[in-house]
């Protein structure tokens, strides 16, 4: 068989290329320290890699924003729980304010020290994250959330909007607790109406249960219940927002009062000519509470007279009602924060697992490596070598 010059030259030129192409794929995995560099190395391999590394980017996604709501959650359940101490001081305060043997001067002071805990509740509601957006807003993070009306009510501007972070797949964790949820709607300790004792109350009494039973004869609006003298006794007429009277003979605190599917309590002893209104309210503010605790404790005749006795009673009883409110928007907080551990950990397992398996994947064996690139080079010196020697024959050399 004949082998031409122009044959042997291009076989030993492609066996030199081949040569340097495997010596230079080498030289790249021990710089890169990867064995897979682009798909053509392992085209099966290449894939795996790639689905990894995403899943490695998408778990780092999660943890960022996990971080995030950590910290925002984490604030939240700190200011919280300082509005829980601050109302549990307010509450001792009013009690304290109370005291019929304090004079006029020294409730005062009280009332002074209650304000300023009031301002320092009001600062906690309106509380601003790292990025100077209200940490109780709702979602209106740039609206101030709490402020007082030119009645001297305070008021909320935000919503009840949730702000929901991605932390796994298929898993949203909200970041913060809205205002409304925290410090606005509390349950009416008293259920479904508010009371609204008058001044010209004389007996000791307080309400202690409004609450509808039967929505389907119901007739919403307000009550007045007057305690009337008859014969010695005492009978309880109560006008219904239609103006209908009902009358109740004998009237017997212990035992409840039914009327329009809604049932009312009174306790204590009530006494002819007194009397009360009812008007719808499912909820309580503390904010509000506390707020009418404050100008409570700056009336000249607080606790000196029956209806300032049964209103204290009753405040008393919303801010229990509005400090369980805010403990449990702090459990609220607590718990997401709780959830937001188990899903971080799961997610370290995760990256622990797709690294490793990355690894296996990519990770070069640099002993492996070395004797490879050795063993190329060697060859690529000898086929560089037989070329030279190769190329210089001629037939002039043997004659």
């Amino acid at each position: 068989m004949r082998i031409s010059t122009g044959q042997m030259f291009h076989q030993t030129t492609t066996s030199i290329l081949n040569r340097q192409s495997d010596t230079n794929r080498i030289l790249e995995q021990l710089s890169t320290g990867k064995k897979i560099n682009t798909a053509g190395d392992d085209p099966v391999a290449a894939i795996g890699i790639d689905n990894l590394t995403q899943q490695n980017a998408l778990v780092d996604q999660y943890v960022k924003n996990i971080d995030y709501a950590k910290n925002r959650l984490g604030v939240t359940e700190g200011k919280l729980g300082s509005a829980e101490t601050l109302i549990a001081s307010m509450r001792e305060q009013l009690q304290r304010g109370a005291n019929g043997s304090l004079s006029q001067t020294e409730r005062q002071m009280v009332a002074e020290e209650m304000r300023q805990s009031l301002d320092e509740l009001m600062s906690i509601a309106n509380t601003k994250d790292e990025s100077g957006r209200y940490l109780f807003a709702g979602t209106e993070v740039n609206q101030l959330p709490f402020a007082f009306d030119a009645n001297g009510e305070i008021i909320y501007s935000g919503d009840s909007g949730v702000r929901d972070s991605v932390v796994s797949s298929g898993i949203t964790i909200g970041t913060n607790v809205p205002g409304d949820t925290a410090f606005m709607n509390a349950p009416n300790p008293l259920g479904d109406y508010g009371v609204n004792y008058l001044p010209s109350q004389q007996g000791d009494f307080t309400v202690q249960k409004a609450s509808i039973f039967d929505d389907n004869v119901h007739v919403s609006g307000t009550y007045t219940f007057d305690f009337v003298d008859n014969a010695g006794v005492i009978d309880l007429q109560i006008t219904d927002p239609n103006g209908a009277t009902t009358t109740v003979p004998n009237f017997d605190p212990t035992n409840p009062v039914t009327i329009n599917g809604m049932e009312v309590k009174v306790e204590g002893t009530p006494a002819a000519g007194d009397s009360f209104t009812l008007e719808p309210q499912e909820t309580v503010s503390i904010l509000d509470t506390l707020n009418q605790a404050l100008a409570y404790l700056e009336d000249p005749d607080a606790v000196s007279t029956p209806q300032n006795k049964s209103i204290l009673a009753q405040l008393l009883n919303n801010i229990d009602s509005g400090q369980n409110q805010v403990s449990t928007a702090r459990g609220i907080a607590g718990n997401s924060l709780k959830s937001l551990e188990s899903i971080s950990t799961n997610h370290a397992e995760e990256k622990v697992v797709n690294s490793s398996a990355l690894s296996l994947l990519e990770d070069l064996d640099y002993a492996e490596a070395i004797t490879e690139f050795e063993k190329q080079q060697l060859a690529l010196n000898a086929v560089s070598s037989v070329f030279g020697q190769v190329g210089s024959l001629s037939l002039f050399n043997y004659i």
